[in-house]
């Protein structure tokens, strides 16, 4: 009787203690209270942080993809996430650039809403995937189209620019191979969240969505329905004719 009590009283005190962890791990306290993060954002990998401040999600990434790639050749982590190229492009050719860390500080909104002005989308950070690596819009540059920047994506379609930022201006394929081609990828920064290409088991394309590259539907995280992105394996990718939702900030 004694090793039962002692064996029952173990489980309550270890099941306190993961409920703690729990609640530390999904709450972050701003002004005084205390404001639950929600529960989707579980799905980033432990590479990112994440808290709250007011009405904005905050995540805090390093940049770097946990799969491999030859543009980690020559960097500090080349021993073991360096990999020569072995996906499917002829024309693969490696940039100069190498991929470095950085410190990427996102601010996207816990709720987000409709903006009728649709902000053009930037150069540079649109969005972050779960696993903490930037989404880009569709450009090389100014208008320019991805025709030919396109043969430097590696095996899992992402390529660091200049500062060494790695990236992604396409399908994220270690994360779709990971998780799913109808899986979550990320959120944009308007806050509205990313898909695959697929849905209820059809392959999107462009044209079964809006200009902005999204629809509203239910979704597994959003079974009452939600606007959200879909990655197509035609141009623009991941995003139209700019943010559908008031954008929130990112800093780097």
């Amino acid at each position: 009787m004694m090793k039962l009590l002692k064996g029952t009283i173990l489980i309550l005190v270890t099941c306190l203690l993961t409920q703690c962890k729990k609640s530390s791990d999904t709450t972050t306290t701003t002004g005084g209270g205390t404001t639950a993060v929600p529960a989707v954002f579980s799905k980033f990998n432990s590479t990112v942080t994440i808290s709250v401040e007011g009405n904005f999600v905050v995540l805090k990434s390093n940049g770097l993809p946990e799969h491999k790639s030859p543009y980690y050749q020559g960097t500090a982590w080349a021993a073991t996430l360096y990999e020569a190229y072995n996906g499917t492009n002829p024309a693969f050719m490696i940039n100069p650039n190498r991929i470095a860390s950085q410190n990427l500080v996102f601010k996207i909104p816990i709720s987000p809403a409709v903006n009728s002005t649709h902000e053009a989308t930037p150069l540079g950070p649109i969005g972050i995937s779960l696993n903490g690596v930037p989404l880009f819009n569709q450009y090389a540059g100014p208008s320019q189209p991805l025709t030919n920047e396109i043969n430097s994506f590696d095996q899992y379609n992402g390529h660091p620019q200049q500062t060494g930022q790695y990236h992604y201006h396409v399908e994220p394929l270690y994360t779709t191979a990971l998780k799913g081609k109808d899986a979550l990828i990320g959120f944009l920064l308007d806050g509205f969240p990313v898909y695959g290409p697929k849905e209820n088991g059809v392959t999107l394309t462009s044209a079964n969505l809006d200009i902005y590259h999204g629809h509203t539907s239910a979704t597994a995280e959003y079974p009452g329905g939600i606007y959200h992105y879909h990655i197509t394996a035609d141009a623009p990718y991941i995003n139209g004719s700019g943010f559908y939702g008031t954008k929130g900030t990112v800093t780097q």
